[in-house]
C-alpha cells in the first residue's frame, strides 16, 4: 500500500504542457505567477464560495453561442467572469459525476460508485470537500439534492443539508461555501411540455434524431426550461447582492452532467459529458482568479478539477490521492490536454465505454460492443423524443445515421466535433487522423492505469472497492485490459488465447476470456465443451453467467438459458441477477424458457431489476411497443410517491 501511495504521490507532482486551443479560438492560459505584478494585497479571511448548479443540460446558453437560448443573468455571469468552453463531466448521469465531485477521485475508481444508482462505500481516507472546508472554519450548506452514490452520511459532511438550507443561517463571522442544486431541467423536466419562449419550430433537430414532433416539442421544452433555470440563477444571485455578500463571495455556476434529449445523458457522446461552467471571482478576490474578467479558456476541464480548486481557494494542496488539477487560486495547476470520461451502468441497463476529449476531437472505446445503444432504458423511454425514435425505427423511416443508435456498437469511434458536431461521422479508420487516434488512444489507457479503472470488475465482485481493486493478485488490470480490447475486437485469431485463458487462477481473467469466445458468435462453437463445463461447475457465479451466456452463441444455447434461470431463482444477489437477465435480452427470442423465472422478478423491489424483468417479460409475451410502461406507474407510485412525469419543486430563495 505504501509502494502504491508513493507511485501515486509521484504521479500527481507532474505537470503537463498547456493543452491546445480548441473549438474555435485560442487557449488562455494564465500560470499562477503570470499576474503576479498586478496583484493587490490579500485580503484577510476567507472569501465565501456559491456554487450554483443545474441538472442535466449541455450548454444551451447565450454564452456558448446558442442562437435561440435566453439566458440573460448567466450571459451577464460569463462577461465578468471566466467561462470555460470545454467543460465535461466525467460521467454521462448524475450520481455517478457527483461522487467525483464530491471527493476529486473519479468514481471508477471506487467501484461500483461508477455504475448509476450503487452505493459504493467510501473509506475514510478519501475525505469530502464540505470536511475539507469545514476544518478550515467554513460553515457548509447543501440545498438539497446529495444523490453521491456511496454510503456517506450527507448530515454528518454537512452544517446543513436540507431544502431550508441558506447561507443566512450562518453563524456570525463564519465563511460559507454554498451549494444549491437547481432542478429545473432534470430529465424528468421533458417527460411532460413546458411552453415558453422558444417554440417547437425554432429548434435544430440534430442529425441522429428523427425530425418529429415529439424531438422537437421535448427539444424546445429543455430550452424554456433552461430559461426558467436561468432565471433562478438570477434571483439567487440577486439575494446573495441584496445580503450585501457580492464583494466577498466567489461564484460558480455549473451543470452536472450532459443533457437530456435522446442519445445525451447516459450515453458517452460527446452530448452526455459536455456542460456548463463559469466561474466569477469579484474584485476584491482578483489575486485568486485564473483569467481577467470576461475571458474564455478553451483548454479542457472536467469535475475531478473542482475539489483541487476549492483545496487551492482556502490555500491547501489537493490531496495524493487527487488526479484533478485546481483551476484557480496558488495552486492553480498547468491546463491539461484531455478531459476523460468512464459510462458503465445506467439504471437497468449495463454498459461499459470509456471515452477521452480535446475540446476538439473525441475518441470512444466501447468494450461491449454486443451491448446496442438504444436498448430501452425504464426511466428515460419516458420521454415521447425516446418513443417517437424507436416507433420510427420499427417503421423503417430512420436513415443509417439516425438508425445506427439502434444497433451493436463497433470497437471505437473518434469524431471530429469541429465539422461533425452531432457525432454521426466516425473517422476511426480514417488514415488522416490516425496520429490522433493513436495519441488519444494511448493517453485513455494511461489514464485507466494511473486511476486504477475498476470497470474490469463485474458489479457485486469482491474485488470491486478503492482499497481491494488495488491488489494486483485479485484485479491484474493490466492483463485484463488488454484481454478486453482483445476481446471487444472480435478477431477469430485470438481464439485460441482465448481459450488458454479459461483455466486461469483468476476468475476475473476467465471471465473476460469467455466474453471474448462470446463476441466470436459461431466460432464460439469451437469452445462450447469448455463453456458447458464452466457454466455448471467454475467456482465463480461470474464466470457461470458468462459463460451461460456465451452457449447461447452456440448449438447448446438451450443450456445457456437454462444456467441463466437458474440464477434469477437462486437469487444470490440483485447484481447477478441484473446480469442475467442482461444476458437474457441479449439472447432475444432464445430466452423464452425462461419467461417463468423473468415474470416472477417483475414483482421484485428492485427498481431495476422490476424494470429490466417488465421489458423482457413485455418483449418475450409480444406486447412490447415504444411507449409500454417499463416501469410500472402503481409500483413506482407506492414505492417513490406519485413523481415520475411531474414537476419538480422548484428551489428556494
Amino acid at each position: 500500500m505504501s509502494d502504491e501511495h508513493s507511485r501515486l504521490k509521484r504521479a500527481l507532482s507532474r505537470r503537463n504542457v498547456l493543452g491546445r486551443g480548441v473549438a474555435g479560438g485560442m487557449a488562455v492560459s494564465f500560470p499562477p505567477l503570470a499576474l503576479a505584478a498586478a496583484r493587490p494585497a490579500t485580503p484577510k479571511g476567507l472569501p465565501n464560495i456559491l456554487w450554483m448548479v443545474s441538472e442535466d443540460n449541455n450548454p444551451y446558453l447565450g454564452a456558448y453561442g446558442d442562437p435561440i437560448a435566453h439566458t440573460p443573468h448567466l450571459d451577464a455571469l460569463a462577461k465578468k467572469g471566466v467561462l470555460y468552453r470545454n467543460a465535461f463531466s466525467n460521467a454521462p448521469v448524475c450520481a455517478t459525476s457527483r461522487f467525483g465531485i464530491l471527493t476529486g477521485v473519479h468514481a471508477e475508481s471506487c467501484s461500483p460508485a461508477q455504475h448509476m444508482r450503487a452505493n459504493a462505500h467510501l473509506p475514510k481516507q478519501l475525505k469530502t470537500y464540505p470536511e475539507y472546508l469545514r476544518e478550515a472554519g467554513y460553515y457548509c450548506l447543501n440545498n438539497f439534492k446529495t444523490d453521491y452514490n456511496c454510503d456517506i452520511d450527507p448530515k454528518i459532511i454537512w452544517d446543513d443539508n436540507s431544502r431550508t438550507a441558506q447561507w443566512r443561517n450562518r453563524p456570525a463571522g463564519k465563511p460559507f461555501m454554498a451549494v444549491f442544486n437547481d432542478l429545473t431541467t432534470h430529465e424528468s423536466q421533458i417527460f411532460f411540455k413546458t411552453e415558453g419562449r422558444v417554440k417547437p419550430e425554432d429548434v435544430r433537430v440534430p442529425a441522429y434524431l428523427p425530425d418529429t414532433p415529439e424531438v422537437r416539442t421535448d427539444l424546445s421544452s429543455y430550452y424554456n426550461r433552461i430559461e426558467m433555470m436561468d432565471a433562478n440563477c438570477g434571483k439567487r444571485l440577486a439575494a446573495l447582492e441584496a445580503d450585501g455578500l457580492a464583494e466577498d463571495t466567489i461564484v460558480f455556476y455549473y451543470s452536472d452532467n450532459g443533457g437530456v434529449m435522446p442519445r445525451s445523458k447516459h450515453y458517452s457522446y460527446d452530448e452526455g459529458y459536455r456542460t456548463c461552467l463559469m466561474i466569477y471571482v469579484p474584485p476584491k478576490w482578483q489575486h485568486l482568479a485564473p483569467a481577467p474578467a470576461g475571458s474564455v479558456v478553451n483548454s479542457p476541464v472536467s469535475y475531478i478539477d473542482l475539489v483541487p480548486t476549492l483545496l487551492s481557494l482556502i490555500g491547501q494542496p489537493k490531496a495524493p490521492h487527487m488526479v484533478g488539477r485546481a483551476l484557480l487560486g496558488p495552486y492553480a495547476g498547468s491546463p491539461e490536454k484531455f478531459a476523460f470520461g468512464a459510462n458503465d451502468r445506467q439504471g437497468e441497463r449495463y454498459d461499459f465505454n470509456r471515452t477521452v476529449c480535446d475540446g476538439r476531437y473525441r475518441y470512444i472505446r466501447n468494450y461491449l460492443p454486443d451491448v446496442a445503444w438504444g436498448t430501452p432504458m425504464s426511466y428515460s423511454w419516458v420521454a415521447k423524443s425516446y418513443q417517437s425514435w424507436e416507433r420510427a425505427h420499427d417503421a423503417d423511416r430512420l436513415n443509417p445515421a439516425q438508425d445506427r443508435f439502434f444497433q451493436t456498437k463497433p470497437y471505437e469511434e473518434f469524431y471530429d466535433l469541429g465539422t461533425d458536431r452531432d457525432q454521426v461521422r466516425n473517422l476511426i479508420g480514417d488514415p488522416a487522423q490516425a496520429g490522433r487516434i493513436a495519441a488519444m488512444r494511448s493517453a485513455l489507457d494511461r489514464h485507466m492505469v494511473k486511476i486504477n479503472d475498476n470497470g474490469f470488475i463485474p458489479e457485486g465482485h469482491g474485488a470491486e472497492g478503492y482499497f481491494q481493486s488495488r491488489n494486483r493478485t485479485a484485479y491484474p488490470l493490466g492483463k485484463l485490459m488488454a484481454l478486453a480490447q482483445q476481446s471487444a475486437r472480435r478477431d477469430p485469431r485470438n481464439l485460441e488465447r482465448f481459450r488458454k485463458q479459461l483455466s486461469h487462477d483468476n476468475d476475473l481473467v476467465r471471465y473476460w476470456a469467455v466474453y471474448g469466445i462470446k463476441l466470436l458468435g459461431s466460432d464460439a462453437g469451437l469452445a462450447e465443451d469448455r463453456l458447458v463445463r464452466l457454466a455448471e461447475h467454475d467456482p465463480s457465479p461470474y464466470v457461470r453467467l458468462q459463460a451461460a451466456s456465451a452457449l447461447c452463441e452456440t448449438a447448446q444455447h438451450a443450456k445457456g438459458i437454462a444456467n441463466l434461470a437458474t440464477i434469477l431463482d437462486a437469487a444470490p444477489s440483485v447484481a447477478l441477477q441484473l446480469q442475467a437477465i442482461s444476458a437474457l435480452i441479449l439472447a432475444g427470442r432464445l430466452a423464452l424458457p425462461a419467461l417463468p423465472s423473468i415474470r416472477r422478478l417483475t414483482a421484485s423491489d428492485d427498481e431495476n431489476l422490476h424494470a429490466a424483468a417488465r421489458y423482457l417479460t413485455a418483449v418475450l409475451e409480444g406486447v412490447y411497443a415504444p411507449g409500454y410502461d417499463l416501469l410500472d406507474r402503481s409500483w413506482y407510485d407506492r414505492k417513490n410517491g406519485p413523481y415520475l412525469g411531474q414537476p419538480m419543486p422548484g428551489p428556494t430563495f
